[in-house]
This record gives C-alpha cells, structure tokens and sequence, in this order.
C-alpha cells in the first residue's frame, strides 16, 4: 500500500482512507469518518469550499504536493485539523480526517482530551482526532508514508460507506463528500452551516 494509492480524484481518496489506521505518538485509531475537497474552479475537481480554492499559497501548499502528506490547519483560530493530500502531484486536493476510533493508547490519549472524554468521543470530530494523536500544526508537510516519520498512515481493505453533506460549510454545501463507516458512535454528528442556503439549493 502505497501514496500512489491516494493519487486519485479526492472522493475516491476519502473512501480509501476510510477504515485506514492512523498512527500518531503512541497512539493508533481506525479512521471512521472524512471529507472530501476539491480545488481551485479551472481543475479537475472545483470546490469553492476548500482552502485551495482560490489558488496556491504558504498556507495550503501541501494540497497541491504530492498525495499522502499530512496538511494541517487551525479551525476557528483554535483546534488543529488534518488532511491528507490526494490527486496527482501539482493538482490541489484533500481528504479531511474527521472522526477516528482509539485503538491503542487509550489512556494516553485520554490524557491528551481530558479524563472526562468518554472513549467514544476520544477522537470524534476533527480538532479532538488530533488532540488524541498528538498531532499539531508542526507537522504539516509530514510524508505519513514515511515510516520514520511522526505521524503514518497504513491503508487497510475499502469498506462500504455512508456518504452526505459536508459539515459547517456555507458553500458547496450539499455536495456528498462526508463519507463515514455506519453504526460507528465515533461518527460526529451532522451540522449544517447556518450561513448555507437552504438543503437542495447549494451545489
């Protein structure tokens, strides 16, 4: 298993990453939950809801490297979120890694969340994923191919998907590309934007 796996268009990408196992500090977690992102509106994939969208710059470069990098970001200023870079290598494109279940290191990363983190909920939600393994905006740019590196990921057998609305996002707001493995209570729950239109009228 290999990146070149990942070198494919970002919906494709997510429902690879699904069931896949992030390693990360001591801690490993079965990916249960991601989003999908295209680029900028003249490539293969434009979507006005990513972060490349409106072209490359300092902040975003990774999504435009070489697929199977971790791309890190702040949400709100506060949680670090990570995303895997997809497609060909100068094509902009990520999966968002949205939800995981703990499956070793428990207690280390509960000591990361909080004694009061209930297991379920360890690693539920982007910004909560990556408090539980540790990672941090310093690792944006990481090769999780790598096996030296901090942060690895191992892709495992395709699993069959639930797909939906992306979460929080004003744009591009009804487009499938939330993927998630069913009956998991890691699953974050569904929120739509409140400055999105209305269900059906957002591509």
């Amino acid at each position: 298993m290999s990146a070149e796996e990942l070198a494919v268009d970002p919906v494709s990408a997510a429902r690879r990453l699904l069931g896949a196992t992030l390693y990360g500090r001591g801690v490993s977690a079965t990916i249960v939950e991601v989003e999908a992102y295209g680029g900028v509106p003249e490539g293969p994939w434009p979507d006005a809801a990513a972060h490349s969208y409106r072209g490359r710059n300092g902040r975003n470069a990774v999504m435009f490297g070489p697929p199977g990098h971790l791309y890190t970001y702040r949400s709100h200023g506060i949680h670090v979120c990570a995303n895997v870079a997809c497609g060909p290598d100068g094509t902009a494109a990520a999966v968002l890694l949205r939800s995981a279940v703990i499956e070793c290191g428990i207690e280390l990363a509960r000591s990361r969340r909080g004694e009061l983190a209930r297991t379920a909920a360890l690693a539920r939600g982007p910004g909560n994923l990556c408090s539980a393994l540790g990672i941090t905006m310093a690792d944006n740019g990481l090769d999780l191919f790598d096996p030296d590196s901090p942060i690895t990921v191992k892709l495992n057998d395709t699993l069959d998907a639930v797909c939906g609305p992306r979460v929080g996002i004003s744009v591009a707001a009804d487009r499938p590309w939330r993927l998630w493995l069913p009956g998991r209570p890691e699953v974050s729950a569904y929120r739509r934007s409140p400055r999105a239109p209305a269900p059906g009228t957002s591509d």
